[in-house]
């Protein structure tokens, strides 16, 4: 039987906390998913951490791992973990970061906020975000180049975009799977604005986003995200919509 959830969490390098996002992950919410381990080609215990878990729990039949051998980058892991997703039969299909920084344990409230809109058809996906409340970043010790070229970022893609949110670099993301099938995943990005590249696709083919509230989490993790890079693909997709909705 199909599970009414499905759970992919891009790991990559996580030996640290990997434990910890899947224990976090609620009971109610884990007896109707399916959750899927991307390992991004890592090079620490990341496999023996996610074993050592499944050994001593009682959801192990719900939980799965995949590796890559070769690190293939961010966008790699999302399409497949969309494409398991879809395989699956899941109704909805979230993502789930491996390093700890987003709340696992909101995953069943996000859920719940797509189940209740699942008779709106054009309800495409709910991101969390962490600029919803005020100061939340900042509380979360968000370093105040990333809240500042958030905001950048953000001001000017509200610009371009119909749809105004709070947080469009947020990386957790629960998606309705009905706007999931309507996707080329081969036709989409590779690096880490592959989260943006589809809410601009929901965006542009009048489907709904929505977002909830979630807490800002940095403790010292070490980012993979190369921020320049990032802001450049993010400012080509902003201004490649802006100028296509001027034309």
């Amino acid at each position: 039987m199909s599970p009414d959830y499905f759970i992919f969490i891009p790991a990559y390098n996580v030996q640290a906390t990997l434990a910890g996002v899947l224990g976090r992950i609620s009971p109610a919410v884990m007896e109707r998913a399916q959750v899927l381990v991307i390992d991004d080609g890592s090079k620490d215990g990341t496999r023996g951490a996610f074993d050592s878990f499944v050994s001593g729990a009682d959801c192990a039949g719900h939980l799965q791992y995949e590796r890559f051998e070769k690190n293939s980058g961010y966008g790699a892991v999302v399409k497949r973990g969309i494409a398991a997703g879809l395989a699956s039969g899941a109704k909805f299909v979230a993502c789930l970061h491996g390093d700890g920084q987003y709340p696992a344990g909101q995953l069943g409230e996000f859920f719940a906020h797509l189940e209740t809109a699942s008779n709106q058809p054009e309800m495409a996906l709910v991101q969390g975000s962490r600029h919803a409340l005020a100061g939340g970043a900042k509380a979360g010790n968000m370093p105040l180049y990333k809240r500042i070229g958030g905001a950048f970022l953000t001001a000017l893609e509200n610009v371009a975009f119909r749809q105004k949110l709070t947080d469009r670099h947020s990386g957790f993301i629960v998606y309705n799977a009905e706007f999931l099938k309507t996707l080329d995943l081969e036709k989409l990005s590779p690096s880490f604005d592959i989260d943006l590249e589809i809410m601009s696709i929901a965006d542009a083919r009048g489907y709904r986003l929505s977002e909830l509230p979630i807490p800002t989490r940095y403790a010292g993790e070490k980012s993979n995200l190369n921020v320049v890079t990032y802001g450049l693909r993010v400012l080509r997709q902003t201004l490649r919509r802006l100028f296509k909705a001027t034309a």
